[in-house]
């Protein structure tokens, strides 16, 4: 299992566009992928999951990832997070 922190540096927050984009991302992995905010944790690859969240530019999540591309979906969705890339 792979964990990491990350802080958000798209201009407009999760909102739909990014999070559509994000959802699109995480679902190229086997590896299930979940992101956490304060108290709550939703999967990834679910776009009324991530658009429940409601992250702003500059929040903190943890994205958990588990199986066999962990590490390879973490740094990806990392990238898109700070880089929106």
């Amino acid at each position: 299992m792979k964990e990491k922190n990350i802080e958000v540096k798209i201009a407009s927050g999760l909102e739909a566009r990014p999070v559509a984009l994000f959802v699109q991302a995480a679902s190229q992995f086997q590896s299930n992928i979940y992101v956490s905010v304060q108290n709550k944790k939703v999967n990834a690859k679910s776009i009324m999951g991530m658009m429940s969240l409601g992250v702003l530019e500059g929040e903190s999540i943890l994205i958990t990832a588990e199986g066999e591309d962990e590490e390879e979906a973490v740094v990806a969705l990392e990238k898109y997070l700070t880089e929106g890339k």
